[in-house]
């Protein structure tokens, strides 16, 4: 299905942000069009702004949906990926972690569909370094055998490690998130340890496993992302493999755990 063109659903219903998430409600099934909106809004989706039309305007003179395309196209024959449907939409400037530690874009990606929220900040790069990352997550929800509903802590950190990796490895060092580099070798060696390993079996579901991944109350900033895109930079470098090699990959291994 590819990319989907929201911005002629935005152009009409910017400011009726619940009637365009009746547009896909078939796929969240048993959910209102208001509740898939606020779930859309906690990862990132818009609220409106009365400058909503400039909004869109903005990103289709940067040419978002083209930029995705292009990039879908080159990605899904690269990873023998799926033919998912694509919905972008604005970022929420007021949603603060997405502004100052995402720079204005965020995402959110499932087995069978992906969404990117936006801002006209960023570069051509950035959008397409952001595809890259979620539709990473899309193809190894797909290849990897284990359903998502089960993934535990250490899922979800290779989740995201093998996604930002995938970033690092077609776009270079520059336009991995910062983030990724936020502490040392030895720190990351520790973080892991000390409040990642401990924890590796915390359900997705578990207020802890948010905890740990975003590095919220106790935890070290963003401790989980880190973590992930360690480990997985760790065992690429060891094994000179490809993220490609690895959609398939039990995060125990990509871990190595069974070496520890």
């Amino acid at each position: 299905m590819g990319v989907v063109e929201t911005d002629k659903w935005l152009r009409q219903l910017y400011h009726r942000p619940i009637a365009i998430c009746e547009k896909f409600k078939a796929h969240f099934k048993g959910a209102s069009a208001s509740e898939i909106y606020d779930y859309l809004v906690y990862h990132g989706m818009y609220q409106p702004e009365n400058n909503g039309a400039g909004v869109v305007r903005q990103l289709q003179n940067r040419h978002v949906w083209e930029i995705v395309k292009n990039e879908f196209l080159c990605c899904k024959k690269e990873w023998d990926g799926p033919d998912v449907p694509i919905y972008i939409f604005p970022s929420d400037s007021a949603n603060l972690l997405i502004q100052t530690e995402f720079n204005g874009k965020s995402g959110l990606a499932f087995k069978d569909q992906l969404f990117l929220f936006v801002s006209a900040r960023n570069s051509e790069t950035e959008i397409r370094s952001l595809f890259v990352h979620e539709y990473n997550h899309v193809c190894r929800l797909t290849k990897y055998p284990k359903e998502e509903a089960d993934y535990v802590l250490l899922d979800t950190i290779i989740l995201e490690g093998l996604a930002e990796n995938a970033v690092r490895e077609k776009f270079g060092r520059k336009y991995v998130s910062s983030w990724a580099f936020s502490y040392s070798n030895d720190e990351m060696e520790k973080i892991w340890r000390q409040y990642v390993y401990p924890h590796r079996n915390l359900k997705k579901t578990t207020q802890q496993h948010q905890n740990i991944l975003y590095g919220s109350r106790v935890y070290p900033k963003m401790s989980g992302y880190c973590v992930g895109y360690y480990l997985v930079k760790q065992y690429l470098e060891k094994t000179s493999l490809s993220v490609k090699d690895l959609l398939k990959t039990d995060a125990k291994v990509l871990a190595q755990i069974d070496s520890m």
